[in-house]
């Protein structure tokens, strides 16, 4: 049914995972599915926005965020699951569903929220925004 489950990460806010990435797993497990996991770097090129920023802060993250993803790939995905690090720029759901198009994705798992703040409880707007605008299944995890 599924062959490439999407699960957006950030890997310095557990919320943004604990719960989903154990379902991913199964799911992929269970229909032989590879994982990808992605990461959302805000945009720092934006003209205003990057003019704070060192000019190579966005290589540097990219860096870091790829090195993160890897390392957390090797502690946490079993052998019998393909796993892929995706890292994007942009807007957290707009780039979700951009990279979920490019590589043909057909399941989303993510979380609901994160405990940063209490609007975040229902369903956080990020997963809000992928859920409404996303052309491919989105799995949910509370």
């Amino acid at each position: 049914m599924y062959s490439k489950i999407m699960l957006p990460l950030d890997l310095n806010e557990d919320a943004s995972w604990s719960k989903a990435f154990p379902t991913a797993l199964t799911l992929c497990r269970s229909f032989d599915a590879s994982l990808h996991l992605v990461t959302v770097l805000p945009d720092y090129n934006m003209p205003i926005v990057g003019s704070y920023f060192p000019k190579d802060f966005a290589k540097k993250a990219h860096e870091a965020i790829a090195k993160a993803q890897h390392a957390f790939i090797k502690a946490n995905v079993p052998a019998d699951v393909r796993a892929q690090s995706v890292i994007v720029d942009g807007s957290p759901w707009e780039a979700i569903i951009k990279v979920a198009k490019q590589l043909d994705i057909d399941l989303i798992v993510m979380a609901s929220h994160s405990k940063r703040k209490f609007a975040d409880y229902v369903l956080g707007p990020n997963a809000e925004h992928v859920v409404h605008h996303a052309k491919m299944s989105v799995m949910i995890v509370r």
